[in-house]
């Protein structure tokens, strides 16, 4: 007699089920109209392309692409555009929500927009990859603009593929349009401060951390898990500011030493090698071991869902700095809570990045451009600020640090639709 198996299957939450989740939690604690609180639930416009691609040996692909606006409301919207396999359109809506807490917790005039195309770069040669940015974005040139959506890099695109969409948007204009794209090169209209301004943010905000911690930054010891542009931007500047540096990781395993090491160096080892596993006077441990490491700041800044209901009640951090998006699930939230550990989390930690997005964006459209200098004092300012006013909305209301930044994002989108009022 076939036995039958009675456990209970867990089905995994999409990304857009735990945007909704997140949101639906959040704004229980804010006093808004019901007809605003289900606008927010739903996108404002999607686009989704079907479009030719002629690839290198003469044939033609057909590829799938996606761009989403979420919220209108404070601004034209922003957000980035990946290249991946697993691109669905139920992600890219989440991803475009996030986005629009994003920028209203930090105060920007944008609203949220994400887009993708289902491809694997890492197959396609330069030429192929270009050919089809460029159609994508003759696709969805519909929905983009200076005036209307900005998107910028994101999972395998870069400034390169940045500098194809400003030229394809500006081909059809019919002059350059360098304001339609962030995260350019120096050359096309590119911010200075860009490339460390996901790491400066959390580093920024790790330091106000400590302020209303009473924590002494001299000495203090930070672990990093992944060491990609964000975590290794964090380490050096955490270092900079006394910090020491005792554990990073990449995708092939991580490295430790009680005594701390130099991340610059271990960047330096890691361009050499392609791994910081094996640099000089460390042990070799793993990426999830990392998260474990008894340490005043951890920053995740791999994948999403690395600190989870298994691992939470092991994490020994006194503050965790969520320089990925989406590292740490609900449950788990509520088990860091519930032992003191304070989360950081992403919305606020890494909108560096989109931040210094905006800068780039206002300087374009004004074709005068500021020193770097000015970009990290303009950085400083706004991440400060924003921190301060998560920790009051999070000490008022006696929520974690996420839910009371969701609550203040919420808060201002819904400001800005009341008052603008519903059309027509």
């Amino acid at each position: 007699m076939r036995k039958v198996n009675h456990s209970v299957i867990k089905v995994q939450k999409t990304p857009y089920e735990m945007a909704l989740e997140q949101y639906d939690y959040a704004v229980q604690f804010l006093r808004i109209k019901r007809g605003i609180v289900e606008m927010l639930r739903h996108p404002k416009r999607e686009l989704t392309v079907n479009f030719p691609v002629k690839m290198d040996d003469g044939s033609v692909q057909i590829f799938t692409g996606h761009r989403v606006h979420h919220s209108t409301a404070r601004g034209p919207t922003k957000g980035g555009i990946r290249y991946h396999p697993d691109v669905t359109l139920d992600e890219v809506r989440a991803l475009a929500m996030w986005m629009t807490w994003k920028c209203a917790v930090v105060g920007l005039p944008f609203g949220g927009a994400k887009g993708g195309v289902v491809c694997d770069p890492k197959k396609m040669s330069i030429i192929e990859l270009e050919n089809l940015t460029r159609r994508y974005t003759t696709e969805i040139s519909i929905m983009v603009g200076p005036e209307s959506d900005i998107p910028a890099p994101d999972v395998n695109t870069n400034p390169q593929v940045m500098a194809w969409i400003m030229d394809t948007y500006s081909m059809h204009k019919g002059y350059s349009v360098p304001a339609v794209v962030t995260g350019k090169p120096i050359g096309l209209g590119g911010s200075q401060g860009r490339f460390e301004a996901t790491g400066r943010g959390c580093m920024l905000v790790a330091v106000e951390a400590a302020k209303e911690l009473g924590m002494n930054l001299q000495g203090a010891t930070v672990a990093v898990q992944g060491f990609g542009n964000v975590g290794s931007a964090s380490a050096y500047l955490m270092h900079d500011q006394g910090c020491k540096i005792i554990a990073v990781s990449d995708s092939q395993g991580g490295i430790y030493s009680a005594k701390g090491f130099d991340p610059r160096k271990v960047l330096r080892f890691k361009k050499e090698t392609g791994t910081v596993v094996g640099f000089p006077g460390t042990e070799a441990i793993t990426n999830e071991e990392v998260l474990e490491l008894p340490c005043d700041f951890l920053i995740p800044s791999a994948l999403e869902e690395q600190i989870t209901a298994n691992n939470a009640d092991r994490i020994r951090a006194k503050v965790i700095v969520e320089g990925a998006n989406g590292p740490t699930t609900r449950d788990a939230d509520k088990i860091l809570y519930n032992k003191d550990i304070l989360v950081i989390p992403d919305i606020l930690a890494n909108a560096g990045g989109v931040t210094v997005s905006y800068f780039e964006w206002v300087q374009d459209l004004q074709a005068f451009f500021w020193e770097e200098v000015d970009i990290n004092e303009r950085l400083a300012r706004i991440m400060k600020r924003s921190f301060v006013d998560v920790w009051r909305v999070s000490k008022e209301k006696k929520i974690d640090m996420r839910t009371a930044a969701l609550v203040m994002a919420i808060d201002r989108v819904a400001n800005a639709i009341m008052t603008r009022g519903i059309y027509p």
